[in-house]
């Protein structure tokens, strides 16, 4: 797994526990960050906790995972539920027409994920991107007005 670029904000990682005893030196940022990896907290709310910036939160993530003491929690990087992807498309469709659905697809697709398991971080981006498909000005700014409303609404 590659945390050295690109947005890690949205990760949820869980500490491991090993068999062994083997003895680990800890930093003060890596004890910090060690204590609040509870596999249900984000990195951008761990990194609001402990006061840490997210290159700093960054560096000691990449030490914890060396020591094998996280892992990624995949099952609790919370996902964008059907009725936002129900509205995205309602909202898309009124915009472009009927050709919403595939322009979702491939959006979700070109973002690295499937509509099954889209990160709820990420709905933002998503929105931003398929907005860019639409030509008419107005109709574009309607979009993004009620699809950034709907991201508030439901807490993406």
């Amino acid at each position: 797994m590659d945390i050295s670029s690109g947005d890690i904000s949205g990760m949820v990682f869980k500490r491991v526990v090993k068999g062994d005893t083997e003895e680990v030196s800890f930093d003060a940022d890596m004890l910090m960050v060690f204590m609040e990896l509870d596999g249900k907290k984000s990195l951008a709310a761990v990194a609001k906790k402990t006061g840490l910036k997210m290159s700093s939160l960054r560096v000691a993530i990449h030490k914890l995972i060396t020591l094998r003491l996280i892992v990624k929690d995949e099952d609790a990087t919370p996902v964008i539920d059907g009725d936002f992807f129900e509205h995205l498309r309602m909202q898309l469709s009124l915009a472009i027409g009927p050709l919403a659905e595939i322009l979702i697809e491939d959006a979700v697709k070109d973002l690295g994920h499937n509509l099954s398991r889209f990160p709820s971080p990420k709905a933002a981006e998503l929105v931003e991107l398929l907005g860019r498909q639409i030509q008419r000005e107005e109709k574009r700014n309607t979009f993004n007005q009620n699809m950034f409303r709907k991201i508030k609404e439901k807490d993406y």
